[in-house]
């Protein structure tokens, strides 16, 4: 098993290379970079816009020595709306936001970096990459870690039980329940929970907003535990009733299928009791097909599916991250934000492997080919 842990671990090497290589790609061609929200500002804006550029191209005398940002030169330029302006300014915009380079270095030099775990610095939010990250990660972390553990709870025990009373009314019920669930977005849910329990209109049980209550340095750690827990009530619910339906039903076809074979026949003909044919044989491989699913799953609610969640209940997360960077042109922020998805769906995906062999040790994937 090291030899493939190892082969897995090598092959992240050129799968990262190729996604970042893409993203880079992508964002080469996308319009309305940075260069050009700066000179839009200044157009726009003047003097203020001017004063806010300040020191950091010129010391305020952007115009090559004339004082003033516009100067007309008759030059064309690749950048929209730049007509009129300095070349020179033009020049000193590029090389802060980095674009004096022809662009393979930039992507090299952008690898290199990120090899060390370097990702860079925001354009807007004078703090690196991987600080920016790592301040919203807790937030990401709470919404993606309780909603995927609650679904995984209550959606294999359900999917077990309906697959033992297929066609009952328990069954039928139950997958009413859970698809109207799932028709439902889950904003719409948040929005519900709000009225219901957050002091819309009838309840005012649950906090509206953040992961923690003001004032909770002063709090002992139990009491930052239990307010950590009240506020993370109503944007997990609202994520996870959403999530049933999917795991439910892959859960229940997959022990259908487990039941109708051989081998189960064979252990009820030899007297098993139903709970050992269930949980000590078909167990095990009808769960892993649900196993396999996990990688995403959590993927899915840990990245895009906190986005809306994370706006209604004011949390900080990496979703909120991630879209308000593809809005403002956050370069940095954007391309470095790939690479920590990207490599932690690789890292998952390896967990769900090495998950396989324990719940299946006869699963060997060490004799095939990686």
């Amino acid at each position: 098993m090291a030899n493939y842990i190892l082969k897995r671990l090598a092959l992240m090497i050129p799968t990262l290379f190729g996604i970042v290589l893409v993203s880079f790609v992508i964002v080469q061609f996308v319009p309305g970079g940075p260069v050009e929200r700066m000179i839009a500002q200044l157009q726009g804006h003047g003097v203020e816009a001017t004063a806010r550029f300040g020191g950091s191209a010129g010391g305020g005398d952007m115009a090559g020595g004339s004082g003033s940002t516009m100067q007309a030169t008759g030059s064309s330029s690749k950048y929209r709306g730049a007509q009129g302006l300095d070349p020179e300014f033009i020049a000193e915009l590029e090389a802060l936001y980095g674009f004096d380079k022809p662009a393979h270095e930039r992507f090299f030099q952008m690898v290199v970096n990120y090899a060390k775990f370097d990702l860079g610095d925001s354009y807007y939010r004078d703090v690196s990459v991987i600080d920016l990250v790592l301040e919203k990660m807790p937030v990401s972390i709470s919404l993606g870690l309780w909603s995927t553990l609650i679904i995984y709870l209550i959606c294999i025990p359900l999917g077990i039980k309906k697959a033992v009373r297929d066609g009952q009314s328990f069954d039928i019920w139950t997958s009413a329940a859970i698809f109207i669930g799932y028709a439902i977005p889950s904003f719409m849910f948040a929005i519900l929970l709000i009225i219901l329990f957050a002091g819309g209109r009838y309840f005012d049980i649950f906090p509206l907003r953040g992961l923690v209550s003001d004032g909770w340095e002063d709090m002992s750690w139990w009491e930052v535990t239990l307010d950590y827990l009240w506020h993370m009530v109503l944007p997990t619910a609202a994520m996870v009733i959403s999530g049933f339906a999917g795991l439910t039903m892959l859960t229940k076809n997959s022990f259908l299928d487990e039941i109708g074979k051989q081998y189960v026949l064979t252990a009820r003909a030899k007297g098993l009791e139903e709970k050992q044919v269930l949980y000590g044989h078909v167990f095990r491989n009808a769960m892993l097909i649900v196993i396999a699913g996990f990688p995403s799953a959590f993927l899915a609610i840990f990245f895009t599916g906190s986005l809306l969640i994370e706006v209604i209940f004011s949390l900080d997360g990496l979703g909120l991250l991630g879209y308000e960077s593809v809005i403002n042109r956050d370069y940095p922020v954007v391309l470095g934000t790939l690479y920590i998805y990207a490599l932690m769906g690789l890292i998952m995906t390896l967990v769900r492997d090495l998950v396989y062999v324990y719940v299946d040790p006869r699963i060997d994937f060490e004799a095939r080919s990686v």
